[in-house]
């Protein structure tokens, strides 16, 4: 089993940027696919971008490419969203998980453990 606890949300203007971490504690962070999810008020939790176990392998949903970046750090037990030219839309609770399967999803149900949650607030 595997705990994980996002960071380093906040209210942001329009255009600007974002990081948000995603500590692991627990079994070994490297034996897991990480995800980043988000969920907006009355809204499903939505697909943002997975990574691999070894970070060779990166998948984006076409609402963030271009603007987010995903990476990670197995020394560190942490998993990164760089988000940068943020949006209104991109307001919402975001989500880290990990799925302890080879490849990468963008189903939430296919995720085995979550984070509790960090909200990020984009003004216009």
């Amino acid at each position: 089993q595997v705990q994980l606890v996002e960071s380093g949300g906040g209210l942001v203007q329009a255009g600007g940027s974002l990081r948000l971490s995603c500590a692991a504690s627990g079994r070994t962070f490297s034996r897991y696919v990480m995800g980043w999810f988000r969920q907006a008020p009355g809204q499903e939790r939505d697909f943002v971008a997975a990574i691999s176990r070894s970070g060779g392998m990166i998948y984006y949903a076409d609402s963030v490419k271009g603007r987010f970046t995903i990476s990670r750090d197995n020394a560190k037990n942490t998993v990164y969203l760089q988000m940068m030219s943020l949006k209104p839309e991109d307001t919402a609770v975001y989500y880290c998980a990990a799925d302890e399967r080879y490849s990468l999803s963008q189903y939430p149900g296919e995720y085995d453990y979550w984070g509790q949650g960090t909200q990020v607030t984009v003004s216009s």
